[in-house]
């Protein structure tokens, strides 16, 4: 994954351990052209809405989420793909009081514009684990006619990020691989919880994937080298089940931000960590359009 020498910070590893709090994020600041795109005044309000539609990836029907700042009269509005973990759905990806803190940081100026979009991806670690269900194919191929026909995304419909949590923070740094590979790296990828384990005695218990080889083909902590530049954020729970992992690959990768505070693998840990990811993300989030 590259950046291809992108505006914003320079690569840096932050790491911080302990009761401390959350780091420092980046914030937005001067003159904001977009402000006038929405509503200041009465509390914002995310419109959050959901579609269900055919994924010929994973010959089923699929919901499809997008959670946008506002009703903002704009088009191809950034967008970041949200993945959720095992045993989760589109409808459930965001963590607790991520879209009203994305429509309260878009209205105050903290935040530049941008959205989500949340697919129904299964349990198989976002890849092909099951002939004919390729979660993978879905994010890569038809996400972006899907962002394309709502106006959303850059010109061709591209999402600009991609976030996950547990399962999907590992889906989240694949399709950050698979996006590098094809020439098309994103602009960021948040790790949140994300599925790294260290045996394949307890990823086996998962059953995405066929065997220890196909594993370590596609986890992302023994292919580090194929993100290429991307900004990468991770946050995890030090009481996390999967925070072994999480420090092996911070320690590997060297992320932009690298948190590991307080906290388990749950909503808890996920809602105080949210205005950190939402600033990650906005860093690096590609400027609006102000044409309608």
């Amino acid at each position: 994954m590259g950046d291809g020498g992108r505006p914003g910070l320079s690569r840096r590893s932050l790491l911080i351990a302990g009761a401390a709090g959350l780091a420092a994020t980046g914030v937005v600041s001067g003159s904001l052209p977009w402000l006038d795109l929405v509503t200041t005044g009465a509390a914002p309000e995310p419109l959050v809405r959901t579609d269900r539609v055919f994924s010929a990836a994973r010959g089923q029907d699929v919901d499809v989420v997008t959670i946008l700042p506002a009703q903002l009269p704009t088009k191809n509005l950034p967008m970041c793909v949200l993945l959720h973990g095992l045993h989760g759905r589109a409808r459930h990806a965001a963590p607790t009081g991520l879209p009203a803190a994305l429509a309260r940081g878009v209205a105050a100026g903290t935040l530049p514009p941008f959205g989500f979009i949340a697919v129904d991806g299964g349990n198989n670690y976002w890849h092909e684990n099951r002939v004919g269900d390729n979660a993978m194919a879905m994010l890569l191929e038809e996400v972006p006619r899907w962002l394309r026909a709502r106006g959303l995304g850059d010109a061709t419909g591209t999402p600009f990020a991609c976030a996950g949590v547990s399962m999907g923070g590992f889906g989240a740094l694949l399709y950050a691989r698979r996006r590098e590979e094809m020439r098309v790296p994103l602009s960021a990828v948040a790790a949140i919880s994300p599925g790294l384990l260290m045996s394949w005695r307890e990823m086996s218990t998962r059953r995405a994937f066929k065997s220890t080889q196909e594993w370590a083909s596609l986890d992302p902590l023994r292919n580090v080298e194929k993100l290429g530049r991307v900004p990468v954020g991770v946050w995890c729970g030090t009481e996390d089940h999967f925070i072994e992992g999480t420090r092996k690959f911070i320690r590997l990768a060297s992320p932009e931000v690298g948190y590991m505070g307080p906290g388990g693998h749950g909503d808890g840990f996920y809602r105080r960590i949210v205005p950190d990811v939402l600033g990650f993300l906005g860093r690096h989030a590609p400027a609006v359009s102000r044409k309608a």
